[in-house]
């Protein structure tokens, strides 16, 4: 069985993890969304809340999906899993630049585990959840950016954290 690992924060989820997400599912028999505690980000969401919140955003998928939360380094957890592939998706040149000297030490720690990279859709290229989150905090609206249901939990969180 081929496992592939989606890691990342998720904080929220967005349209453009999700298409990334359905694009992975095409390549691997099973998909692991790792969702990494990283509290250095500032997260609005808890690991808990964020691993919930991707567990229901993939919920209708016909896939293999599995959702965990991990606060390893990642080729310690992808290791565990047993992942042979790690999915990272890419909006720019600026991520591929990040992407890629971690994929150069990823490979050095671990060179039997791939690093596959999947374009962003166009439509999804300027979508990160740090601005997703900015947007909703100077109450703008984020629903194109999400799903509606990621919506109204970013909103209530926002709300509630005035």
């Amino acid at each position: 069985m081929r496992i592939g690992l989606y890691p990342g924060t998720f904080d929220p989820v967005t349209n453009g993890h999700m298409d990334i997400i359905g694009r992975a599912v095409k390549l691997v028999d099973r998909l692991v969304i790792g969702v990494a505690r990283n509290d250095d980000k500032g997260p609005l969401f808890t690991t808990d809340e964020r691993v919930v919140m991707v567990r229901e955003a993939v919920a209708g998928m016909k896939a293999d999906i599995v959702v965990q939360p991990f606060d390893t380094l990642l080729m310690h957890f992808a290791e565990k899993l047993d992942a042979s592939v790690i999915v990272r998706g890419l909006r720019a040149v600026a991520d591929f630049e990040y992407e890629f000297q971690m994929t150069a030490m990823n490979q050095r720690l671990n060179s039997r585990i791939e690093t596959v990279f999947l374009m962003a859709d166009p439509r999804h290229q300027a979508i990160a959840s740090r601005l997703v989150k900015e947007i909703a905090r100077l109450d703008g609206a984020i629903d194109s950016f999400v799903s509606p249901a990621v919506a109204a939990q970013v909103l209530a969180k926002v709300k509630e954290n005035r």
